[in-house]
């Protein structure tokens, strides 16, 4: 019986992990942003992002989170530049 629930715990939460993969837009910059799943994306915590206009992976840390209808903007600080920068994240 132990079996069971473990194995209905696993079926139900593998679904929502995909849940947290985002994509997006630098408001700026035009460029494609992804947030791949794994990250939790809260104000203060540091997340991965892959940037596709330079090909690569950066560390920001998110400053704040605002949902505006269907979308979510984040404004983040890049570690790597230096510079804020805010997202507009499709909210699916």
């Amino acid at each position: 019986m132990k079996t069971i629930w473990i194995l209905a715990a696993l079926a139900i939460s593998a679904p929502a992990s995909d849940a947290f993969a985002w994509d997006g837009t630098d408001n700026e910059t035009g460029t494609n942003i992804e947030i791949e799943k794994g990250n939790l994306v809260r104000e203060g915590r540091d997340i991965e992002i892959f940037d596709h206009e330079d090909g690569s992976y950066r560390d920001v840390e998110v400053q704040s989170i605002r949902r505006s209808g269907s979308s979510v903007e984040l404004e983040v600080y890049d570690n790597g530049t230096g510079q804020f920068r805010t997202f507009e994240m499709e909210d699916d």
